[in-house]
């Protein structure tokens, strides 16, 4: 009964450690990101691109669009088409010809 006892108070130990260690390790984590946090407030609106910066984009924007186009309209891809498959596979075959000897049905050719 002792062994008992004394296994069970092992295995307690083993798992207190355990969950000790990821209890610790999340309040480290915690505490770094606390400490690391960006302490500037976020701008509440976006400052406006200047207009030639905007129509740069714009213009990116419809060229991408344009250019991915063109390629979808020269594209040859096609599927490939499915091989075609045997009758009967090479393994059916040899267990067929296996099953066909040990019955005694097999006669060489």
């Amino acid at each position: 009964m002792t062994d008992l006892i004394l296994s069970l108070e092992i295995t307690a130990l083993g798992m207190g450690l355990v969950f000790g260690a990821i209890l610790l390790l999340w309040l480290m984590m915690v505490l770094l990101t606390t400490l690391t946090a960006d302490k500037s407030p976020a701008p509440t609106s976006p400052e406006p691109d200047s207009v030639s910066e905007t129509g740069f984009k714009a213009q990116a924007a419809t060229l991408a669009v344009a250019i991915a186009l063109a390629e979808q309209g020269q594209s040859t891809a096609h599927p490939l088409p499915e091989p075609p498959t045997a009758i009967v596979s090479a393994w059916q075959l040899g267990m067929r010809t296996s099953q066909r000897a040990q019955k005694g049905n097999f006669r060489s050719r």
